[in-house]
This record gives C-alpha cells, sequence and structure tokens, in this order.
C-alpha cells in the first residue's frame, strides 16, 4: 500500500483543526514543508449539482485579480486575415484549415483553444481530440468569440477555465505558493464568488458542501464555509 513521504507526513501534523478560516489557511499552506520549486495552490470545491442533469453543469473563465503566476499556450482558430494579429497578441499558433489539419495530425502542444465563431463548424470536427482533454473552445468556457486577439492575450496571460468532474466537483488553480498571501486570498475569494453566481438554478440544498485548499505536494486544508463569501 503507497504511502506518502516523510515531508508530506510531517507537513499533516500541521493541519491540526478540522477547519480553518481562509486566510488561517493561507497562512498555514505557506508555511508547511514542501519541494523547492514554486508549488502551484489549489481550490477544491465540492458542489450540490447533480452532474447527470446538463442544465445543472458548470463550466465557464475567469481573469483572477492576482493571475495564476504562469503563462499558458493558446492556439486560435480564426479566418486568416486575423491570424498575424492573434499571434502577435501571443497565439502561438493561429488559422483555420491548416490548423485544424495539425492537430488531426496529432499536434497538441498547447493548453488552451480559442476560436472565431465563423470558424466553430470546422473546429466541430475535433470535437474526439479535443473534448476528451477540456480543449475544446465553448461559448461557454469564453473561449469563442469575435475579438480573438484579446482571447489569445486574456488566456495567455492565465485566465482561467473551470468546469465540474463527474462527481460535481471543481478543482481549480489559485496562483503560486510564492505568491503574497493577501494575493491568494484575493484570488479564491473571487473564484468562489464567481462559482456563487453561476449556481445553476435546478441546484438544491446546500450548494458549496466542501472546500479545499492545497498546493503540489502538500496536503489539502480544510476551508471553514463560513469564512467564504458562499452565499450558503
Amino acid at each position: 500500500m503507497p504511502t506518502h513521504g516523510k515531508r508530506h507526513r510531517q507537513a499533516q501534523k500541521e493541519v491540526r483543526r478540522p477547519a480553518y478560516a481562509l486566510g488561517d489557511a493561507v497562512e498555514l499552506l505557506k508555511r508547511l514543508p514542501g519541494p523547492k520549486f514554486d508549488q502551484s495552490v489549489e481550490v477544491h470545491l465540492k458542489l450540490g449539482i447533480d452532474p447527470k442533469q446538463s442544465d445543472q453543469n458548470i463550466r465557464g473563465s475567469i481573469s483572477l485579480p492576482a493571475g495564476l503566476g504562469r503563462a499558458r499556450t493558446v492556439v486560435a482558430f480564426c479566418p486568416p486575415e486575423m491570424a498575424d494579429e492573434a499571434k502577435e497578441a501571443g497565439a502561438v499558433e493561429a488559422g483555420a484549415d491548416d490548423l485544424v489539419a495539425k492537430i488531426e495530425g496529432g499536434w497538441m502542444a498547447f493548453d488552451v483553444a480559442v476560436a472565431h465563431p465563423q470558424l466553430m463548424p470546422k473546429v466541430a470536427k475535433l470535437g474526439r481530440i479535443l473534448g476528451p482533454q477540456g480543449k475544446m473552445p465553448t461559448p461557454k468556457a469564453g473561449t469563442v468569440g469575435p475579438d480573438v486577439a484579446k482571447l489569445v492575450s486574456d488566456f495567455a496571460a492565465g485566465k482561467l477555465e473551470y468546469r465540474n468532474d463527474s462527481g460535481g466537483n471543481i478543482h481549480a488553480i489559485v496562483g503560486k505558493v510564492s505568491f503574497e498571501a493577501a494575493a491568494i486570498i484575493e484570488n479564491v475569494t473571487a473564484l468562489i464568488e464567481h462559482i456563487r453566481r453561476a449556481k445553476p438554478a435546478g441546484a438544491r440544498g446546500q450548494f458549496f458542501q466542501k472546500a479545499v485548499l492545497t498546493a503540489t505536494m502538500v496536503p489539502g486544508i480544510n476551508l471553514d464555509l463560513k469564512t467564504l463569501p458562499t452565499g450558503a
């Protein structure tokens, strides 16, 4: 049976309370013994939704106030006349038929795909490739729009996409351990407020059921829901 390493077990001993206020959780997270690299800070939310009901699934995007601390590679499906502008905005590749063919050929060296609405009929045939990886452009996720250059610059700078999984959970990166505590708190608060506003009309009961703050290689810290802007 696999066990955690000595450093993880040592960090686990520091998490003494059943739940922490957000500010206290962030301060604790930054104190926990971790690896030498700058870990990503993550929030995991358990929501009171039924993922089997299409009208209760949640998906969207948000530019977090303190950013994510990392750039992302973006491709743009756009009319040929917009390709140069998209590349100037930061796209690693931009185009129409040529980009579709490149991805059909197996190239997937990018984090996010954005698209002009005119290109969606062409992009649709990539659904079986991009869909399982969460890279399919959709209006709901904010990755489809007429201003392709702006979409590229937003997502290249770290605009966050999120979607619930089959268990009704949302997993999101909200910064780096090296961030100031106030920046992490600001990002977590903005994300939770954003998701609260996206609550499906069909969701019943308590919407936010659990929230956990963690980083790449440290134990999770349960957040006290009463200290968060959950509206619960």
